[in-house]
C-alpha cells in the first residue's frame, strides 16, 4: 500500500503536468485588436517574388498579407539589465559649427550593450546638458538640447520628435527608479545618427537609383477616388525627381521607365551594376481598409536586435542581420533628413521616420537606402493631392533639395 507521503506526491506531480500541457495552447502572438497596415508588395515581398499575385489582362489588386504595427517581438524581451549612471569625462560644450562627439569618436561603454542606459548618462556621454523635464508623472516628457536639434520624448510612447519632426524607437523609454532610461540600441542607433547627422554623400560623382515602386502585372494601391494605381503614380514622380536631381548635378539611374514588373532582385541587382551610392525607392501607401490612415511615412531598415515597427503576419526577427544593416546609422540619418524635406515641400502630415525588416528591395542593398510612402491612396483627402501634378512635384522637389 502506498504511504500518505507518496500518493501525494503522484496527485501532485500528475496536477502539475496537467497544468504546463494547458500553457503551451495560448493565443496567437499577435493580438486581434493590434491595428492593421497595409504596406506596398514592391517593398515587402522578398526580393524573389512579387507580392502581388500574377496578372494577365486585367490587373489585379488583392493585397499583400497584413502588416501590424509592432510591439517587440517576444523573441527578443525587453532587458532586465540597467546600465549603471556612470561618471564620465565632461569634454568642453561644442559649438554650433563643430560637430557634435558621435559614438565613433568616443569609445561606446562595454556596459551599454542590450541595457536601459539612464538618459543623463547618454547627455554626459555627448558633452550634453542635462535633458529638461517638462511634465510629470508615469508618461513625463523630457526635452534634450543639442547644437543639431531638439529632441522631445516621453516616457512609455515610442514616438518622439526631433526639431519637430517625429520619429519612432525600437523600445519605449521608461522610468525607472523615477528616472528616465533609454535602450542601448536606440541610444546608439537612433539617437547617435540624429545627434552626429551629417552629410553621407559626395557633393561630386554622385550616383543614385531611383526605383519608382511596382509596375507591370504588380499594379500596387488603388486610389480611392478616381481608380488610378500608385505605379503610376510612382513612375511620374520618379521622372519628375530624375529632371531635377539631373539638374543638380546627380547621374541617375530608374529601375523602370515605362510600366513594366521588375523584381525586386532586379531592382537591387541594378544598384550593384551602377555602384550607386544611394537608393531610393518610391511609393504610395494604402490603409487596408482602414480610410481614415494619411500622412508621409519614410522607411529605412531595422538594425539587428531591434524590433521593427512594421511587420507581416508571420512575425519579425531582431536577430536577422542583412547586407544593408552595415548602413544603419547613414540609412537613419537619410531617412530622416529626406522626410523633413518632403514634409516641408509637399504639406504632408507627418507619420515619422520608421523602420521594417521585411522590405526587400532595401535588405540586400550595400550603400544608404531609403523608401518613401508619400501618402495614402485609401484617404479621400491624401488621395485627392497624390493625383495632381503639384503635389508629386512637390515631393521631388524635397527629395532633390535634401540631396543638395
Amino acid at each position: 500500500m502506498l504511504k500518505f507521503g507518496e500518493l501525494f506526491r503522484i496527485v501532485l506531480g500528475g496536477l502539475a503536468a496537467f497544468l504546463l500541457a494547458g500553457c503551451q495552447t495560448g493565443p496567437s502572438s499577435l493580438s486581434p485588436s493590434t491595428t492593421t497596415y497595409y504596406v506596398h508588395p514592391a517593398a515587402n515581398a522578398s526580393p524573389s517574388a512579387s507580392a502581388h499575385p500574377a496578372a494577365s489582362a486585367t490587373p489585379v489588386t488583392n493585397p499583400a498579407p497584413p502588416v501590424v504595427l509592432a510591439e517587440p517581438p517576444t523573441v527578443v524581451p525587453p532587458p532586465l539589465q540597467v546600465a549603471p549612471t556612470i561618471e564620465l569625462p565632461l569634454s568642453e560644450p561644442a559649438s554650433i559649427t563643430t560637430p557634435p562627439p558621435t559614438a565613433n569618436a568616443l569609445a561606446w561603454p562595454s556596459n551599454w550593450v542590450n541595457a536601459w542606459i539612464a538618459l543623463d548618462s547618454w547627455c554626459q556621454f555627448n558633452g550634453l546638458p542635462k535633458p529638461q523635464q517638462l511634465t510629470s508623472g508615469l508618461e513625463a516628457t523630457y526635452q534634450l538640447n543639442t547644437t543639431n536639434g531638439l529632441f522631445i520624448l516621453r516616457m512609455g510612447s515610442h514616438a518622439a520628435q526631433f526639431s519637430g519632426m517625429e520619429f519612432l524607437f525600437g523600445f519605449a523609454p521608461k522610468l525607472i527608479r523615477g528616472l528616465p532610461y533609454i535602450h542601448a540600441l536606440d541610444a546608439r542607433k537612433t539617437l547617435q545618427p540624429l545627434l552626429a547627422e551629417t552629410r553621407t554623400i559626395a557633393r561630386s560623382n554622385r550616383t543614385v537609383v531611383i526605383d519608382p515602386g511596382h509596375g507591370g502585372k504588380d499594379v500596387g494601391a488603388r486610389s480611392c477616388i478616381n481608380g488610378e494605381y500608385e505605379k503610376q503614380y510612382t513612375l511620374d514622380c520618379a521622372r519628375r525627381l530624375q529632371r531635377r536631381l539631373e539638374g543638380s548635378g546627380w547621374t541617375v539611374i530608374l529601375t523602370r521607365t515605362n510600366d513594366v514588373y521588375v523584381s525586386l532582385a532586379d531592382r537591387v541587382a541594378l544598384a550593384d551594376k551602377v555602384n550607386a551610392d544611394l537608393f531610393l525607392s518610391l511609393h504610395f501607401n494604402s490603409g487596408n481598409g482602414n480610410v481614415t490612415l494619411t500622412g508621409l511615412e519614410t522607411y529605412c531598415l531595422t538594425p539587428s536586435g531591434m524590433p521593427s515597427h512594421l511587420l507581416r503576419t508571420d512575425g519579425d526577427d531582431p536577430r536577422q542581420q542583412h547586407p544593408n544593416n552595415a548602413f544603419d546609422d547613414q540609412n537613419f540619418q537619410l531617412a530622416s533628413r529626406l522626410h523633413r524635406r518632403v514634409l516641408t515641400a509637399s504639406g504632408s502630415v507627418d507619420r515619422g521616420v520608421r523602420r521594417a525588416r521585411f522590405m526587400g528591395v532595401l535588405r540586400g542593398q550595400s550603400r544608404p537606402a531609403v523608401l518613401i510612402e508619400g501618402g495614402y491612396l485609401t484617404n479621400p483627402t491624401d488621395a485627392q493631392r497624390i493625383s495632381t501634378s503639384e503635389f508629386r512635384q512637390g515631393i521631388a522637389e524635397g527629395v532633390a533639395q535634401a540631396l543638395e
